[in-house]
């Protein structure tokens, strides 16, 4: 029994193309897109909140018989395993007709991250169109409707016309041939219709295609009576077929209601195997929510730090100004000879610190934000 696992092996199928996120585009460009590829239904982005497999699957098949129209890709998604084999198709036609690498897990989720890889094929689909729409500009239309035609529809009329050809060819060459023999047969026909018709050898002539005649007409009831005879023989096969076959029918019953022995074991693993997909299932969207959360996380831990690395600065700046004034003031006359000294604001006992409980406050916040400085990224709690 193929299970959801399978269709994750076609997703390393052909050459990747660059990154949606490399090119700019958004989940709003696919929109665009697919307008004006011509396709016929509305697409909003509302409708990928929740899983919808159903859409994903018409764009997919339209998209890939938009670039290939003569694809025979089955179109059936009811079922579980009818989707595994509908997405792993689609996977490897890209891959190895339009060299497109699909992630067939973001797209069995049939949600916002299948719009991503929907955008990779809308993209090419895009560009080859614009590329057409640029060279067609530079054509006049007088010469796009001369030499637009259907390919594929004029095939046999190529088949058809190359055999007329040759056939002219030959026909030409033959009557070319008998051209040249027209003076001696103008000869002969002239010295056989001058001559007198004999009786005898005319009377001759027609009793041989008489006879001939005749032969031919014994050949065809002979093989009328022959016909009669295969008819009879054709009649007692197709009797002795359908005997067959009415046995054959009845076996084929007799094994039908009996059940195999092996049966109740199949339906037993059939079921359990349905347990294990169903617990896969729910790891698998509580991994894809954690992995969110932890870029949520990390995205606000790097906040965060920066905050943090600015309020630094902003501390720096002012402990900068603050060493400024304290050096100012003790320059001043009628300071105290601790605040002439020679040793720094910080370094001097506390009796001597002009200003002693701000520069304290300070100095703490200083010596907070050099630990904090030198903590790596992503341990903030």
């Amino acid at each position: 029994m193929q299970t959801h696992e399978d269709l994750f092996t076609s997703s390393s199928l052909g050459p990747s193309i660059p990154d949606i996120a490399e090119r700019g585009l958004g989940p709003r460009d696919f929109t665009e897109m697919m307008r004006a590829l011509g396709y016929p239904r509305h697409i909003s982005m509302e409708n990928f909140r929740t899983p919808n497999f159903g859409l994903v699957s018409e764009v997919l098949l339209w998209l890939v018989r938009r670039y290939e129209p003569q694809t025979d890709i089955p179109s059936d998604v009811e079922t579980e395993q009818d989707r595994v084999f509908f997405i792993k198709a689609i996977a490897q036609f890209l891959a190895t007709k339009a060299h497109i690498k699909l992630n067939t897990k973001k797209l069995y989720q049939a949600d916002g991250y299948a719009v991503k890889e929907l955008l990779k094929i809308t993209s090419v689909l895009y560009n080859a169109m614009k590329t057409k729409g640029m060279e067609g500009s530079q054509i006049g239309e007088e010469d796009i409707s001369k030499f637009k035609f259907d390919l594929g529809s004029k095939i046999a009329d190529l088949k058809a016309a190359r055999q007329l050809a040759s056939e002219i060819t030959s026909k030409g060459a033959s009557l070319y041939d008998l051209l040249g023999k027209e003076v001696e047969l103008r000869e002969l026909r002239t010295e056989a219709i001058a001559r007198p018709l004999e009786i005898n050898e005319t009377e001759k002539v027609m009793r041989i295609a008489i006879k001939d005649i005749l032969a031919q007409v014994q050949k065809t009831k002979d093989l009328l009576n022959n016909v009669a005879s295969d008819e009879a023989n054709l009649e007692a096969k197709i009797e002795k077929r359908k005997l067959e076959l009415e046995r054959n029918q009845k076996r084929l019953q007799t094994l039908q209601s009996v059940r195999p022995a092996f049966m109740d074991e199949y339906e037993k693993i059939e079921e359990e195997l349905q347990k294990q997909y169903d617990v896969y299932l729910e790891k698998f969207r509580n991994l894809a929510y954690l992995e969110q959360q932890l870029e949520d996380h990390h995205r606000m831990e790097q906040e965060r730090f920066e905050e943090a690395e600015n309020t630094l600065r902003l501390m720096q700046n002012k402990l900068k100004e603050e060493e400024k004034r304290l050096l100012r003031s003790g320059s001043e006359p009628g300071e105290p000879e601790a605040a002439l000294s020679d040793k720094p604001a910080w370094n001097l006992s506390p009796p001597e610190r002009p200003g002693t409980d701000n520069l304290q406050i300070i100095l703490k916040i200083y010596e907070f934000g050099l630990r904090f400085k030198e903590r790596p990224a992503g341990t903030l709690q």
